[in-house]
């Protein structure tokens, strides 16, 4: 069951505290969903890398309202990982599949916005959907930021992304309509969704600007899901 992400009030005031400098990636412009299979990194040596659990967090998380809380947030030297579910956010800027009609928990606001300062699109750009920062972990911390890439693993798919949004401090486990679509995932805000199976990586001190370029995030995620299956 998804819950409604902070709004974009409630995130920036959750985020006012400053951070670790970002390793900035610039590139051009956006371009649609890529999921990478030949002559990338496989799913396989992604998750064959984050089998065991070093916790940064100090409890766990539920990935619904009203399940028990269960989910740490693992890391190591270079990435921050939990494994959950995938709900669908469909916030952001509206358009045809997520608007107030389509999705009744919308909202216009997401706790990031674009250069050009509009929302960020869930249906066209891949990002994740990290909680706000509480007892339990906070991600600025762990060089965790809005534009930090990432990297999401479902079965034999593997779709990089950026942190996009933040969510209830309690509940992880969502991400982008665009990115359950590349995914496989059945991305209606309604009904979708996976229950369970989901790996979400985040590389630390890393952000993609503007956060929309979602070439940037293919092309950084790519070089560094290189080097931490490596272990360099």
């Amino acid at each position: 069951m998804r819950v409604q992400s902070l709004t974009l009030a409630a995130a920036s005031a959750a985020l006012l505290a400053p951070t670790a400098p970002p390793a900035t990636e610039l590139a051009t412009a956006p371009t649609e969903s890529v999921v990478r299979r030949e002559g990338d990194v496989e799913a396989a040596d992604l998750l064959a890398k984050v089998r065991k659990c070093a916790p940064v967090s100090r409890g766990r998380y539920r990935s619904d309202d009203g399940t028990a809380a269960t989910v740490p947030v693992c890391g190591t030297r270079d990435a921050v990982f939990w494994k959950a579910d995938l709900d669908i956010d469909c916030d952001g800027r509206p358009g045809r599949r997520c608007n107030r009609r389509t999705d009744p928990l919308f909202s216009d606001a997401t706790a990031y916005q674009q250069s050009d300062g509009r929302y960020l699109s869930a249906e066209r750009l891949p990002y994740i959907v990290v909680p706000a920062p509480s007892r339990i972990w906070d991600h600025r911390e762990h060089g965790v930021r809005g534009g930090s890439v990432a990297v999401v693993v479902y079965r034999d798919r593997v779709q990089y992304a950026v942190v996009g949004d933040v969510g209830p401090g309690h509940i992880i486990g969502e991400a982008s309509y665009a990115t359950a679509k590349a995914l496989g995932i059945r991305p209606d805000p309604r009904g979708g969704g996976t229950p369970s199976g989901v790996t979400y990586i985040v590389f630390r001190n890393t952000q993609v600007k503007p956060i929309e370029d979602h070439a940037a995030a293919v092309a950084t995620g790519e070089r560094l899901a290189k080097l931490f299956v490596r272990g360099k």
